[in-house]
């Protein structure tokens, strides 16, 4: 049913599909429900950790490490505006390499007041002096702008930030064209970053309205604000949200190596069950599509 509705799906492209799904990051919150929401995820799956103002970088670090000995990759946020000082980070890059750490993505952050570091540049460059354990460094991208820094400052810094990254991570975007050109326009410009796109998982707008509340994260409601006609859409609906229709509509450019696509980021907002379950049934239709 999926799929006949959809043509545009070729088989090639369903196979670019199902490789990138078959072992995607998951993004967890560090709330209460993190260890039992992360149990519906396959043995050894990379799961990237958010860090938030009211929960504190120390929340994130603990909740990888916990993940870390249960036989997960964590990937913590390192969020730069909320670390205090040169001391704080060593003590953090400390705590990661003892709790076998090996990944990390470096962040500005919410945190009205910052410390040393008033954004990811200043992070990244500090981490760098130091040293550190980490093999692989991720940095946020942004496809359609960000809501308090000016386009050309924005990609300034994603030029500056990249020699010290390995990947970049989109951030939540609906728009499949608006995230091709985006990343087209940079590979004309010479960013050669791999990309883990940002994917939204199965989701309901009350859902996220309440872990907006809950972490004092201001993305989320950020994004909520700016999507208004897309949430009464959804709420009208029955209140889910499913990425099939943005998958099909990225899946031209996954299936092109020029595009470096080489992960999906499923922002799950710690509803990992359905997300997973959702995950499982679209790999089973693509199957079905790459057998036909």
């Amino acid at each position: 049913m999926l799929f006949r509705r959809r043509s545009s799906l070729t088989p090639t492209r369903a196979a670019a599909l199902a490789e990138a799904l078959h072992a995607p990051t998951f993004e967890l919150v560090p709330l209460k429900n993190a260890l039992d929401q992360a149990a519906f995820l396959p043995a050894g799956a990379t799961i990237s950790v958010t860090a938030s103002p009211a929960k504190g970088i120390e929340a994130t670090v603990s909740l990888c490490e916990q993940l870390q000995t249960r036989g997960f990759r964590a990937v913590p946020h390192l969020s730069a505006r909320m670390i205090r000082d040169r001391g704080h980070l060593s003590e953090l890059i400390a705590w990661l390499e003892g709790a076998g750490v090996d990944r990390a993505f470096v962040v500005g952050g919410d945190a009205k007041e910052p410390g040393d570091y008033p954004d990811g540049l200043a992070l990244l460059r500090a981490m760098a002096e130091i040293g550190h354990p980490l093999s692989e460094i991720g940095i946020p991208a942004y496809p359609q702008g960000h809501a308090f820094i000016a386009d050309a400052p924005l990609l300034e810094a994603l030029r500056a930030k990249a020699s010290y990254a390995s990947y970049m991570t989109t951030q939540l975007c609906f728009d499949p064209s608006a995230i091709a050109s985006w990343l087209a326009a940079r590979r004309a410009e010479g960013v050669t970053l791999p990309v883990h796109l940002g994917l939204p998982g199965v989701a309901e707008p009350q859902r996220l309205l309440a872990i907006s509340a809950r972490i004092g994260v201001a993305d989320t409601h950020r994004f909520l604000v700016k999507n208004t006609r897309f949430i009464a859409r959804l709420i009208r609906s029955g209140g889910f949200y499913r990425p099939d229709g943005l998958l099909e509509g990225l899946a031209p450019h996954i299936a092109d190596p020029a595009m470096g696509i080489v992960d999906l980021h499923l922002y799950t907002f710690n509803a990992v069950d359905i997300t997973e379950r959702w995950r499982m049934a679209y790999l089973e239709r693509l199957s079905a599509r790459i057998a036909s």
